[in-house]
């Protein structure tokens, strides 16, 4: 099995009835009645995305008949895997992200994994310094300078939301969820600026202030706005030989790292096999929905 990176952008995701209906037959009860009670439907089609692509991942690298997938959450909420997994993919894993207009999935055979997406945009009702201010303890000096290093605010913007992406990454992968000191990880940068479907992994994390060789990660951006993080841990006993570099954290090694597709939904759904019986209740309550929550101009 190779490294999968796939992505939906759900934010350009018109459903028609047939195709909602469809989807929604294609996950299982209890993630269709949970998807069912968000309040505005990119919040719907973002999670009815991520389960699809779960699923469509699990059914195709690991040959388990769509259908046939079961899945399950840790009390930290991380989706895991109650079908037994072949021999000789005993550390198959998987994450799943969604924000701004994509959801994400990235599935290792070995590594730990976790992803993150974020979209780089103004802060809401405020301006970037207060808002830089206001989110002062999540990030450490060092990365505040490397956040405020670009000249102009946008680029700071990207800058920010880069370093967070990496550090929900990180969080994701070893799976505790909220409650993780933030200022226990640092980051450092190789890599500049960051380049659609092109992929770095020469970024560090210092851990309480130490260098960790376990980890290394990859970035890369979908489109202008939305950039992707991806961190693996080797699970392995470190060793002399491993060819890793101390001063990135990178593996040394001629492989180049795995990009993103981006799917359609008739890619995404092409495996598919229904769970369940169709439901135009279901339909009829999405489409009364509006997109996205709209703030009220108080000006």
């Amino acid at each position: 099995m190779e490294s999968v990176r796939l992505a939906f952008k759900f934010g350009c995701w018109k459903p028609s009835r047939s195709e909602w209906l469809l989807a929604a037959q294609c996950i299982q009860s209890e993630e269709k009645e949970r998807i069912g009670k968000f309040v505005f439907t990119k919040d719907g089609k973002a999670a009815m995305a991520g389960r699809l692509l779960l699923r469509k991942v699990v059914s195709d690298t690991l040959q388990i008949p769509w259908n046939e997938v079961k899945l399950a959450r840790t009390d930290k909420g991380k989706p895991f895997l109650l079908n037994t997994v072949p021999k000789h993919l005993p550390n198959f894993n998987f994450n799943v992200s969604h924000q701004g207009d994509y959801s994400v999935i990235a599935a290792e055979p070995a590594l730990q994994v976790g992803v993150d997406v974020m979209k780089v945009e103004q802060p809401n009702r405020t301006n970037v310094p207060d808002f830089f201010h206001t989110m002062r303890k999540q990030f450490t000096e060092h990365e505040w300078k490397t956040i405020k290093r670009p000249r102009t605010e946008w680029k700071q913007l990207e800058m920010f939301y880069r370093h967070w992406c990496l550090k929900e990454s990180y969080i994701k992968a070893i799976g505790i969820g909220l409650g993780y000191d933030l200022l226990r990880l640092e980051f450092h940068l190789q890599t500049e600026e960051l380049g659609v479907n092109v992929t770095s992994h020469d970024t560090a994390v210092y851990v309480d202030g130490a260098f960790d060789h376990n980890w290394h990660f990859q970035e890369t951006k979908l489109d202008d706005k939305h950039c992707v993080a991806v961190a693996l841990q080797n699970t392995l006993s470190p060793c002399k030989d491993n060819h890793q570099d101390a001063s990135t954290g990178s593996d040394i090694t001629e492989d180049t790292p795995p990009q993103f597709r981006v799917l359609d939904f008739t890619q995404l759904i092409s495996t598919a096999k229904p769970l369940l019986e169709e439901d135009d209740a279901y339909w009829q309550a999405f489409d009364k929905k509006i997109e996205r929550y709209i703030p009220k101009d108080t000006t």
